[in-house]
Protein backbone atom coordinates (compact mmCIF):
# COMPACT_ATOMS: atom_id res chain seq x y z
CA UNK A 1 0.00 0.00 0.00
CA UNK A 2 1.37 3.39 -1.04
CA UNK A 3 1.63 6.09 1.63
CA UNK A 4 1.00 9.72 0.68
CA UNK A 5 1.67 12.77 2.85
CA UNK A 6 -0.41 15.90 2.30
CA UNK A 7 -0.98 19.12 4.17
CA UNK A 8 -4.49 19.67 5.46
CA UNK A 9 -5.96 22.94 6.68
CA UNK A 10 -8.53 23.30 9.44
CA UNK A 11 -10.80 26.34 9.61
CA UNK A 12 -12.97 26.89 12.67
CA UNK A 13 -16.58 27.60 11.66
CA UNK A 14 -18.44 30.55 13.20
CA UNK A 15 -21.30 28.30 14.29
CA UNK A 16 -18.98 25.62 15.72
CA UNK A 17 -17.09 22.72 14.26
CA UNK A 18 -14.43 22.70 11.60
CA UNK A 19 -14.13 22.86 7.84
CA UNK A 20 -11.04 20.99 6.65
CA UNK A 21 -9.48 20.63 3.20
CA UNK A 22 -6.42 19.43 1.37
CA UNK A 23 -5.04 22.08 -1.03
CA UNK A 24 -3.12 19.50 -3.10
CA UNK A 25 -6.31 17.54 -3.79
CA UNK A 26 -8.51 20.14 -5.44
CA UNK A 27 -12.11 19.75 -4.31
CA UNK A 28 -11.30 17.46 -1.38
CA UNK A 29 -13.11 19.01 1.59
CA UNK A 30 -14.83 17.74 4.70
CA UNK A 31 -16.05 18.92 8.08
CA UNK A 32 -16.66 17.80 11.62
CA UNK A 33 -18.17 18.99 14.87
CA UNK A 34 -14.84 18.42 16.66
CA UNK A 35 -11.21 18.54 15.57
CA UNK A 36 -10.91 14.74 15.85
CA UNK A 37 -14.10 14.17 13.84
CA UNK A 38 -12.93 16.59 11.14
CA UNK A 39 -9.53 14.86 11.00
CA UNK A 40 -11.15 11.43 10.65
CA UNK A 41 -13.54 12.72 7.97
CA UNK A 42 -10.84 14.38 5.84
CA UNK A 43 -8.65 11.28 6.02
CA UNK A 44 -11.57 9.23 4.72
CA UNK A 45 -12.35 11.82 2.03
CA UNK A 46 -8.71 11.88 0.93
CA UNK A 47 -8.58 8.07 0.73
CA UNK A 48 -11.71 8.03 -1.46
CA UNK A 49 -10.39 10.91 -3.57
CA UNK A 50 -7.12 9.09 -4.24
CA UNK A 51 -8.94 5.82 -4.97
CA UNK A 52 -11.06 7.61 -7.56
CA UNK A 53 -7.94 9.05 -9.25
CA UNK A 54 -6.36 5.59 -9.36
CA UNK A 55 -9.54 4.03 -10.76
CA UNK A 56 -9.56 6.62 -13.56
CA UNK A 57 -5.80 6.19 -14.21
CA UNK A 58 -5.19 9.84 -13.33
CA UNK A 59 -1.96 11.16 -11.85
CA UNK A 60 -1.64 11.29 -8.08
CA UNK A 61 -0.64 14.82 -6.94
CA UNK A 62 2.69 15.05 -5.14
Amino acid sequence: MQVYNYTIIFEREDDGGYHVFCPALKGCHSQGNTYDEALFNIQDAMRLFLESLIARNEAIPE
